[in-house]
């Protein structure tokens, strides 16, 4: 292909796209943002599909947050001085404005900031007040932040439960997730667990399972963080116990903040395992006491993060102003003509391309899209060697499982038996290495194309040029 060949073939792909999907015409905005706010993406030719990792930050929020920075005074919010209240007063801002960004009354939800989503569900099971008769119950698809709660659990006695999800679009049986719901034990702590959108394959479960659980008796936590950069949580209408978000994953900047958004009296609930700076209102050596914080402040150890934690505000007012809706549809758009032109691609001899996990439409999914090469001789092309290559094309992506490895062993086939095998025989070491030998997978992991805020049509069909590579017998060798 000529130089002069590809905006031709570039040109009319976008029409056919734009009569595939004529509301990407109504995301305009996202383009002048896009030319604004990260021209550097063009600069450096780069192609970035990876916002299920991490989210781009724009120019504008560095900006604003540098002046905040240069212009004030800002000292330990544990203090009355002038420097500390200044820095109160931005955090509390910054509580009121997440509430508000959520629809979330601050009579019934409180903010309790954290370092990222991991922490904030490490906060609910390690104070989750499980005991004997207790149960665990969640879906195979959560990110191993929340398969770690229940080392929690079973340290108190309690039981855990996975609702698994079932090929090949990696969803969970509604009437099976009903089932399970209404086993609970009654007069025992029950907490249930779903990622309102599934990191490895973009699946989106039904929210109506929070009304649906709390019905009967359940506590529900929420993992959001592969949802809200691209979807309304509205918690005025969905209200579950617990919500954990990182911000940077909506809106790049700053890292190293998150949330778990409570309801007050799931909140009440929790029972803190330890105390430290800035959890307790007194404690005591020669007494041997201590008495905890009320609310978000006996969840936030140590000293919250008062230089960035504004920075949220900042990127709020970013998502807002562009509206949340808009980026929606434009990713709905990408992710159903990238799904549209994987699925044809096909071999000489009529063999598949990839093999794509999730559903094939958009319905019930989001941007994030996962996948595996394959030659002619239908043998998998290892995820590592399409990511060396696409690395060299300047097109960002993710490979491996993403610490979601019970959809991951639902989509690459793996059985109970041999994974149960594998770890038996393993002992107290394993690397990730002696595990795909051990499992003697045809892949030993997946590769992750997730749109976001400011993706594009160009962004898309640069990574299905990239992919049309493959139908050649020299393309991994290139």
């Amino acid at each position: 292909m000529t130089q002069r060949d590809r905006p031709a073939k570039r040109d009319a792909a976008f029409d056919s796209f734009l009569a595939a999907y004529p509301t990407y015409a109504e995301t305009g905005v996202l383009d002048e943002v896009r030319a604004r706010e990260f021209k550097r993406l063009d600069q450096l030719g780069q192609v970035y599909l990876d916002y299920t990792g991490a989210g781009l930050y724009a120019v504008s929020q560095v900006k604003r947050h540098g002046q905040m920075l240069a212009t004030g005074v800002f000292g330990n919010p544990h203090s009355h001085s002038r420097p500390s209240a200044a820095s109160t007063k931005q955090v509390e801002a910054c509580r009121q404005r997440v509430l508000r960004f959520f629809h979330a009354s601050p009579e019934t939800y409180c903010v309790v900031f954290t370092g990222n989503a991991s922490q904030a569900l490490k906060l609910v099971g390690e104070a989750y007040p499980f005991e004997s008769g207790d149960q665990f119950l969640l879906t195979f698809d959560n990110h191993n932040s929340v398969n770690g709660i229940r080392e929690f659990d079973r340290a108190s006695g309690a039981r855990t439960q996975y609702i698994p999800v079932l090929p090949p679009d990696l969803v969970a049986d509604d009437a099976t997730v009903t089932r399970h719901l209404k086993g609970r034990t009654a007069g025992c702590h029950n907490l249930f667990a779903f990622p309102a959108q599934s990191n490895f394959s973009g699946v989106q479960h039904p929210l109506e399972w929070i009304a649906r659980a709390q019905e009967v008796g359940w506590d529900v936590l929420v993992d959001a963080a592969a949802f809200v950069p691209t979807n309304n949580l509205d918690l005025s209408r969905w209200q579950p116990d617990y919500v954990a978000v990182s911000f940077y994953k909506m809106f790049g900047y700053p890292t190293g903040v998150g949330a778990l958004i409570a309801r007050r009296s799931a909140l009440d609930k929790l029972r803190r395992p330890w105390f430290s700076g800035g959890t307790i209102s007194v404690a005591s050596v020669q007494a041997d006491g201590h008495v905890m914080s009320v609310g978000a402040e006996a969840f936030e150890d140590g000293t919250p993060d008062y230089l960035n934690i504004p920075a949220v505000v900042i990127g709020l007012d970013l998502l807002e102003s562009i509206g949340v809706g808009t980026v929606h549809e434009r990713v709905r758009c990408l992710t159903g003509w990238l799904l549209d032109q994987l699925s044809s691609l096909r071999h000489p001899g009529g063999r598949p391309l990839v093999k794509l996990y999730g559903p094939l439409t958009t319905d019930h999914r989001g941007g994030t899209i996962a996948l595996n090469f394959y030659g002619a001789d239908s043998t998998v092309i290892d995820h590592h060697v399409v990511e060396a290559l696409a690395t060299r094309e300047n097109i960002a992506i993710r490979t491996g499982c993403f610490c979601n490895p019970g959809a991951g062993e639902v989509a690459l086939g793996l059985s109970e038996t041999e994974l149960t095998r594998c770890f038996r025989n393993a002992g107290d070491r394993m690397s990730r290495d002696d595990f795909i030998r051990c499992i003697d997978a045809e892949s030993g992991g997946a590769v992750r194309v997730s749109f976001g805020l400011v993706s594009n049509f160009d962004d898309a069909h640069r990574f299905v040029t990239f992919a049309r590579r493959f139908l050649t017998d020299s393309a991994q060798a290139a």
